[in-house]
């Protein structure tokens, strides 16, 4: 079964969200993180230790 990647991410930040509950700024910042992260110089480094 292939499942994209978008509605996979989508519904483990879901039910992340409903289960944990974390407060609305850690939200806010792991995503504004993550994006800044991935317009960096780092991003080529991140991405060979993730694959």
């Amino acid at each position: 079964m292939d499942v994209p990647l978008w509605f996979a991410l989508l519904v483990v930040g879901y039910l992340g969200v409903k289960l944990i509950r974390p407060p609305w700024w850690l939200i806010a910042v792991l995503l504004l993180g993550g994006y800044l992260l991935a317009g960096s110089v780092l991003a080529p480094v991140i991405d060979t230790a993730v694959k």
